[in-house]
């Protein structure tokens, strides 16, 4: 199962800017497959994908280009609540990392 969701134009100029959902039911897992941008307004309905797996879903970011902060604070939520990342490329594994120990102090902006 595929959902498109979303195209978000941001010019004349840029192509839309979508999220993927595809879903693949194993023997044992759900894997969800994202492609594209996850931004926050897409996070009711991978929530629903999500809940609807159940304890044993898997999300698998191989193809997810972009995340936007909403989109980082969901998948820290799923790590908390034992949902398996795959695939997770660096930037968005630092940046979760970040936003889960919490605003750093930067003396070189105060």
């Amino acid at each position: 199962m595929a959902w498109l969701l979303h195209p978000f134009e941001c010019s004349s100029e840029q192509k839309p800017m979508t999220l993927k959902i595809r879903q693949v039911t194993g023997n044992r897992e759900i894997c969800i497959f994202l492609s594209g941008q996850l931004r926050s307004e897409h996070l009711d309905q991978l929530k629903s994908e999500v809940k609807r797996g159940g304890p044993r879903v898997t999300l698998d970011l191989e193809e997810l280009d972009l995340v936007d902060i909403e989109g980082v604070r969901f998948l820290n939520a799923c790590e908390s609540a034992g949902v398996s990342i795959l695939h997770c490329s660096p930037y968005i594994r630092e940046w979760m990392l970040q936003e889960r120990n919490g605003p750093k102090d930067h003396p070189e902006l105060g």
